[in-house]
């Protein structure tokens, strides 16, 4: 009988532990969860390779996060101030790259409608892309990514609503204004993939960058991180009192690459309540296809497919 009574007592013990035991190891589970994605969130504040990964992914880490923070509410509360530290540090770091609402501009200025789109070269899309573009409204269209092939028929597309533009290497700019001043941009590479032109806009004279940037690899980012500052000492150095760059950036908009760029003109923020992502075009994952403007308002930031490419393209409302 004594027997019985020790093993029915040591029974009740197991039980009234077991549950401890359980939720001590969920909270210890969403405790190392938390700490892994706060460190991945870190990640994309480091220059280098490492940073333009975390960059990467930083978007979709909210998800993550997200999903830790109800799990532990429902499941580990001990641990929720512990979950909350990296949902703050991911706001902060998501923060620049947030969007915002369109303004309205000043009567009686007509705004500048900038529309810039990678057309994937060989894919035979660029006179589609181009047409579109046209058909938006758009009083300057820059494409980048372009071969021969395609460099011709976009102009044969846009040659009679565009007849001012300049082409060199994978990038070309068409506009319904007078283009002064075009100048190849080797941007600390030996060949061309970037433009500056000079577009005589009824309102102001304004200075357009086209970039193409180098693409990114594992392992391979060099030539893409020298470019972005090659353009950002251009843009440094560039006296015109408005201007925008636009184009293929390869880079995210949290890429610690475009810090130098950042702090010589300011990054266009999407206005349609997304992140503005562009790529891939049938599910775009990341935005990849920056704007960036000195001296302008802004009053609209959208993206919207156009042809066949794998990029959307960046469409951009501004005025002096």
């Amino acid at each position: 009988m004594e027997a019985h009574h020790e093993e029915s007592t040591i029974d009740t013990h197991l039980q009234q532990r077991s549950p401890r035991r359980l939720k001590t190891r969920r909270a210890r589970q969403l405790a190392v969860a938390a700490m892994i994605l706060l460190l991945a969130v870190v990640c994309s504040w480091i220059p280098g390779v490492i940073g333009t990964a975390g960059a990467a992914i930083l978007p979709w880490l909210g998800l993550g996060l997200l999903a830790v923070l109800v799990t532990a509410v429902f499941l580990a509360r001990r641990v929720i101030v512990l979950v909350l530290v990296p949902v703050v540090v991911w706001t902060l770091a998501m923060a620049p790259t947030l969007a915002a609402l369109p303004v309205s501009g000043a009567e009686g200025t007509a705004p500048i409608m900038v529309t810039s789109q990678n057309v994937r070269a060989q894919s035979g899309g660029a006179a589609a892309s181009a047409a579109e573009l046209a058909r938006s409204g758009a009083d300057v269209i820059a494409l980048t990514e372009l071969d021969g092939e395609s460099l011709s028929a976009a102009r044969d597309t846009l040659a009679a609503d565009y007849p001012y533009s300049s082409a060199v290497g994978t990038v070309a700019i068409w506009s319904k204004y007078p283009i002064t001043d075009a100048e190849p941009l080797f941007l600390g590479l030996g060949w061309k993939r970037a433009l500056r032109v000079d577009v005589r806009t009824p309102a102001t004279p304004l200075a357009v960058y086209v970039l193409h940037a180098a693409s990114v690899r594992p392992g391979h980012q060099h030539d893409r991180d020298t470019m972005l500052s090659g353009l950002a000492e251009a843009v440094a150095a560039d006296p015109a009192s408005a201007l925008i760059a636009v184009g293929d950036f390869n880079a995210t908009s949290a890429d610690p690459a475009l810090s130098a760029i950042r702090a010589q003109a300011d990054w266009v923020r999407p206005t349609d309540g997304t992140l503005g992502f562009t790529w891939p075009a049938a599910f775009p994952l990341a935005r990849i296809d920056q704007v960036f403007v000195r001296g302008l308002s802004v009053l609209s930031s959208t993206t919207a497919p156009a042809g066949n490419s794998d990029h959307l393209a960046t469409m951009t409302s501004i005025t002096p």
